[in-house]
């Protein structure tokens, strides 16, 4: 198994490493998109000229979009996917007006400097293949835009929503030529023409390796298939997969994979399971409830399926340890990736706090119970129904289980609701950020 003991306590967190990274690619990458718009001369008109300032500028936002949903280990270990892929979602809206204000400025430009009207100048661009390009990497972003909407998200299940959104990489695709063959942008220079193709090969580089590359070096590297399947309650079963050299595979307690079973399900079809037990090196192990058909159908899997995995992938990870003492905060199957951390051979005095309505929905919970007892921890479990006046996560609730609190990590996952109810107490309570982590599993 995995030991670690060691706790960070000093230096920058590993979470604030990787947004300052992040940032610095931002801002450097934006000083050189200044200097080449101001070295690069004026456009036609004074109009054009703003045109092609949000045009580079929407580039730089493309390269950034590509990069939060590239799966970079890096990032995703010290930030998580939860958080990358919000602030894709919002990178994502800024794109859209940023490409809309540069193909309506670009259309009232040379509407301006041909003195015609928007409509026949929006025709004659159209005849223009450079143009026409832009023209439909904007309609594909707007249309990607829309059915991201929460409005329109909500209504759409996720296959066809996925599948409507991967037209945002035809969009960047169209956008990349566009730029390549519209030489005020990309051809002004010797130096303009080297940082722009880095930047490119660097974004979709990053992409193919991160999506495509990576998952299928590590299938084909380790092979995996159902090893065994256990059911844990009537509507929660756990599924062990096996494989080859499994202590080569860089997964830790907390984390989760994306999974797929070919002989299941149709391969296209994937979900989001913690593992719900540290891996050992042998096997990985999930723990899913019954929520929809994917998980309802993994009690029928037999033994010998193979097994398609991507990951792993989240920053819910002893990594982000700063104080001896642990808060465990699980509420119904959220406590699969808890009580992988709570295996995990790293030091502390850990308490867990396990929310479910009824003790008879407590998955996992004697296995719990012989971890914690091991550890010579605390279990508190937590059962009743909210809306019937429990609130065990109000922060005078959440003092009296744990008066030490304030001096601990704290880890919660479970629901949407309870884990925003659990963060609305610690920040109460105040509870630093960097000792609170909690993270989202899930593709969108």
């Amino acid at each position: 198994m995995t030991t670690n003991s060691r706790i960070r306590r000093k230096g920058l967190a590993p979470v604030v490493q990787a947004r300052l990274a992040l940032w610095t690619f931002v801002i450097v990458n934006l000083a050189i998109i200044e200097f080449l718009f101001l070295t690069a001369g004026k456009g036609k008109n004074e109009v054009l000229t703003v045109a092609k300032f949000f045009g580079l500028h929407a580039a730089l936002i493309m390269m950034c979009q590509l990069l939060l949903v590239a799966r970079l280990p890096w990032l995703d270990r010290r930030i998580g996917m939860d958080r990358l892929t919000v602030w894709h979602r919002w990178n994502g809206f800024l794109l859209l007006w940023t490409v809309l204000t540069h193909a309506t400025i670009v259309v009232l430009g040379y509407a301006t400097l041909d003195n015609v009207s928007i409509a026949k100048t929006f025709v004659a661009l159209a005849g223009v293949p450079a143009s026409l390009l832009g023209m439909l990497a904007a309609t594909t972003i707007l249309v990607t835009g829309v059915v991201s909407t929460r409005y329109v998200r909500r209504r759409l299940q996720y296959e066809t929503w996925h599948g409507l959104h991967l037209l945002l990489y035809v969009a960047l695709g169209l956008a990349f030529v566009h730029q390549l063959i519209e030489t005020t942008t990309f051809k002004s220079s010797p130096s303009a023409m080297a940082y722009w193709w880095a930047l490119w090969l660097f974004a979709f580089g990053s992409l193919v390796v991160g999506r495509i590359v990576r998952p299928l070096i590590l299938n084909a590297r380790h092979q995996f298939r159902v090893a065994a399947v256990v059911p844990e309650s009537p509507n929660t079963v756990s599924v062990y997969v096996t494989g080859r050299g499994l202590d080569r595979l860089p997964a830790k307690a907390g984390q989760f994979c994306i999974w797929r079973f070919p002989g299941h399900r149709h391969w296209w079809l994937a979900n989001p399971f913690s593992l719900s037990a540290e891996p050992d090196g042998r096997s990985l192990r999930l723990t899913a409830k019954a929520v929809g058909k994917g998980s309802a159908g993994l009690r029928d899997l037999q033994v010998g399926t193979r097994v398609f995995v991507e990951g792993p992938y989240g920053a819910f990870t002893s990594l982000h340890r700063t104080r001896p003492g642990v808060l465990l905060i699980a509420g119904g199957v959220g406590v699969t990736p808890i009580r992988a951390l709570l295996q995990e051979h790293t030091p502390g005095d850990f308490v867990v706090l396990y929310r479910v309505r009824d003790q008879r929905e407590a998955v996992l919970l004697n296995e719990l119970h012989q971890l914690v007892q091991a550890r010579r921890g605390r279990l508190h479990l937590l059962t009743g129904r909210t809306g019937q006046g429990a609130r065990p996560f109000e922060p005078g609730a959440l003092r009296q289980l744990v008066p030490d609190i304030v001096e601990r990590d704290v880890y919660v996952c479970g629901p949407s609701a309870m884990t925003a109810a659990v963060l609305s107490g610690l920040r109460q309570l105040n509870v630093p950020r960097l000792q609170v982590h909690a993270e989202k599993f899930g593709l969108a």
